[in-house]
């Protein structure tokens, strides 16, 4: 194989490459999305536990507070998991 053809080879599987980390890099973004609308409908929820929990009588308090505490962390972690897919 003359050097032109090698040449070509390698600028070939270079080019087919870059396409993959494109596609890959976009279907990340689009889970990266999904991801981070799934967070905004919990993020949305805690918001209105956290309206409910000041309606509630005070003996409920507590368990409403630890519910949206862990509503809390679930979003945390999942902002987590968006940050490292980007």
């Amino acid at each position: 194989m003359d050097w032109k053809a090698k040449f070509q080879d390698v600028l070939t599987d270079l080019e087919r490459e870059r396409d993959e980390l494109r596609v890959r890099m976009h279907l990340a973004k689009a889970e990266a999305r999904d991801e981070l609308a799934k967070l905004d409908e919990k993020l949305d929820e805690l918001r209105f536990r956290a309206g409910a929990a000041r309606t509630e009588a005070k003996s409920a308090m507590g368990e409403i507070g630890e519910a949206a505490g862990r509503l809390a962390d679930e979003i945390r972690e999942g902002y987590d998991r968006v940050r490292k897919t980007l």
